[in-house]
């Protein structure tokens, strides 16, 4: 069984349209380099801006996808556009039900 992983990303400045290109080609390539399960993963936008990704990283993935060049130069590629935010600073945290649009996959 793998790992549920929640990661929300602010866009900087200007950098909305990349991010979402961004975190439409995460998934992928860690399906393509096997680090994660089939299952289908999710992305939305909360009311401020602020891109959720939820995906399955397969058992002991987490730790490969450190060591893969083609990881490693996606996710830097992540930092110049996005700053990662703790789940509990989104809006969104402190309602009951928290609601997101769907982003387009």
């Amino acid at each position: 069984m793998g790992v549920m992983v929640i990661v929300a990303y602010r866009p900087k400045p200007g950098c909305a349209e990349e991010l979402e290109a961004l975190v439409q080609e995460h998934v992928p390539c860690l399906r393509t380099l096997g680090l994660v399960t089939d299952r289908p993963a999710q992305a939305m936008r909360g009311l401020d801006g602020i891109i959720v990704e939820v995906f399955e990283w397969k058992d002991g993935a987490i730790e490969d996808a450190h060591m893969s060049a083609r990881v490693v130069e996606l996710w830097e590629r992540f930092a110049l556009v996005c700053d990662y935010v703790p789940l509990r600073e989104l809006p969104e945290a402190g309602k009951m039900f928290a609601e997101f649009r769907p982003l387009a996959r």
